[in-house]
């Protein structure tokens, strides 16, 4: 699997970040233009306000499949994004390359694994055959995921903070704990650790299992 910086990944409330998954084809022999292209919608995004990150992952070497995700601070600001004449020209300027199959929005930390208990699918399906949403891993997944990603982290932040701020009111350190752990678990931890256990939430065979 080929990946790039993370970004990644959404319902839609108002005040919540909101990530968009989008699912695109191309053909596997214009692999450069496809990275050349996403780029390119990379840095007009991050030209606007409430822009929290994007990337984009590949099937397989050689793979027509992409994944393409990018995330904005709330459904305001990823609108502006999304009804722009730059990006209106940016996807414009792929067809003929760049075919798109699927679109997910997510929000919170339900958003990051795939797909969440509420969200929107765009499906584009052959006429006649009905489009069906992937199955969601099983709770206990998620939850065991969660806490790999919490435990080092709370752990972490318990030494940290009993050595340097240790004479302060519990409830100030917790605060401070709080505050430092919530943003390194939604925006860099827990995408890690669920795009390392991928294979794992979604009942497929261990990545370092060659196949027979």
């Amino acid at each position: 699997m080929t990946t790039t910086q993370a970004a990644p990944v959404t319902a839609t409330t108002d005040a919540a970040p909101v990530t968009v998954a989008i699912a695109r084809r191309a053909d596997p022999a214009r692999s450069h233009e496809m990275v050349a292209w996403m780029r390119a919608g990379t840095g007009l995004a991050e030209g606007f306000p409430g822009f929290l990150g994007a990337g984009w992952v590949q099937n397989a070497p050689g793979s027509p499949e992409w994944h393409m995700l990018y995330r904005f601070a709330d459904a305001e600001t990823l609108c502006r994004w999304e009804e722009s004449p730059q990006r209106h020209w940016w996807l414009t300027s792929a067809q003929g390359i760049v075919e798109h199959t699927r679109t997910e929005r997510r929000t919170g930390i339900e958003g990051w694994f795939d797909p969440p208990v509420d969200h929107v699918v765009e499906m584009v399906t052959p006429a006649g055959v009905e489009s069906v949403a992937p199955a969601s891993p099983p709770r206990w997944k998620q939850a065991v995921t969660i806490w790999l990603a919490f435990f080092p982290l709370s752990l972490t932040a318990t030494l940290l903070t009993g050595r340097f701020i240790g004479d302060v009111p519990v409830a100030v350190r917790t605060l401070v704990m709080t505050l430092c752990l919530t943003p390194l678990m939604t925006y860099l931890v827990l995408p890690q650790i669920t795009r390392a256990l991928h294979w794992w939430l979604h009942g497929q065979s261990a990545p370092w299992r060659a196949p027979r």
